[in-house]
């Protein structure tokens, strides 16, 4: 059975925004695993979107922070790399939000099948007639694309 403490503590620790996409909160990409309390110390557990993840100490950091703020005086925050994130643990909230955003959200995977991205549609004209500039954008991520038809370029947040 789940406590009160630990729904509350679950919730404070979901609504945490990603340091990068800060329109994203870490519950929406999916890395918010596990949030317990034993023995009065709250346990959160996340997984990084990959294991070079530079924003994982910040994320770190925001969320014993955030717990803080609502008297959670006791936080150890934990990485596991096992199972690795996948970008099909983010929330359908989360991939509006990053449509909303102008960063193209990654497609939803079928079982088994291989990530292969050959068009993304572009975030500002919603035309499919794009092009991949650069494998790496803003952040490692996300990739660099343009638009063929409006010009403009606009990240995608890269399928894993």
């Amino acid at each position: 059975m789940v406590s009160a403490t630990t729904t509350r503590a679950w919730q404070i620790a979901a609504a945490v925004p990603d340091p990068e996409i800060p329109v994203l909160t870490i519950a929406d990409l999916g890395i918010l695993r596990e949030v317990r309390e034993v023995d009065g110390r709250v346990h959160v557990t996340i997984t990084p979107t990959y294991s070079g993840c530079p924003a994982m100490e910040a994320i770190r950091s925001d969320i014993v922070s955030a717990l803080g703020k609502q008297g959670y005086d006791d936080v150890a925050v934990d990485f596991v790399l096992s199972p690795a994130w996948t970008t099909d643990w983010m929330s359908d909230e989360g991939r509006r939000k990053l449509q909303e955003y102008g960063v193209a959200p990654p497609r939803q995977r079928a079982e088994g099948a291989v990530p292969l991205t050959l068009s993304v549609r572009c975030t500002l004209c919603g035309s499919p007639n794009t092009r991949e500039l650069s494998r790496f954008g803003s952040t490692a991520c996300k990739s660099l694309w343009a638009c063929n038809d409006c010009r403009e370029p606009f990240d995608h947040f890269k399928a894993i």
